[in-house]
Order: structure tokens, then sequence, then C-alpha cells
């Protein structure tokens, strides 16, 4: 029986997509067969307003932001999920990053 398989959703701004694909890889994620470091990358418009208390790496608090981010899609064992998450939680700029976790059948 195949090993249970993981997708990972993260977005990232642009200026950090190459750390966060290359952490990934490194920490596992992203392995097809006979292939390593694949990813499925499309780019669009973040937006937030940081709160009190909050420490943005871009923007300013209580002011409504835009930014242009990549969304990074990779697929990996679930047993690697953990040490792919931990990996883009390194390089990730954001304070908080907004990342998502699907199982696949």
């Amino acid at each position: 029986m195949p090993t249970p398989r993981s997708k990972i959703v993260v977005y990232v701004p642009l200026d950090h997509a190459e750390a966060v694909r290359l952490a990934i890889g490194a920490a596992g994620g992203g392995r097809l067969g006979k292939y390593s470091y694949c990813s499925f990358s499309v780019r669009g418009v973040g937006r937030f307003k940081p709160e009190e208390g909050a420490r943005p790496h871009i923007g300013t608090v209580g002011k409504a932001e835009e930014v242009e981010e990549e969304r990074i899609e990779v697929t990996c064992d679930q047993t690697l999920v953990g040490a792919v998450v931990a990996a883009i939680k390194r390089v990730h700029p954001y304070e908080e990053v907004a990342l998502d976790v699907y199982k696949l059948e």
C-alpha cells in the first residue's frame, strides 16, 4: 500500500518565495517519484490589517495592507508534514504564516 500523502499550501511574499521552496525541498517536501523540489506556484495579492500588538514584517499596525505574494503548493509523505511545516516557519518572514495542510486520498 502506498504511503499516505499530504498537500501543503503556503502564502509568502515574492522576495522570500525561493527561500521557502528551498527549505521545503531540504525537509523532504516536493518529492515525486525520482524527482525532488517539485512545487507549483501562482501569484496573487494578500490583504491584511495588523492589529494592536502585532509586529508586521510588512505594513503598519492599524493600516490595511496589500502585498504581492506567491502561493506555493507541494506534496509530501504525511510522516514529513511536521518537518516541512517547521522548515517553512524557520524561513518565512511573517509573524503569522498562512499555511494549509490537506490529506490526499
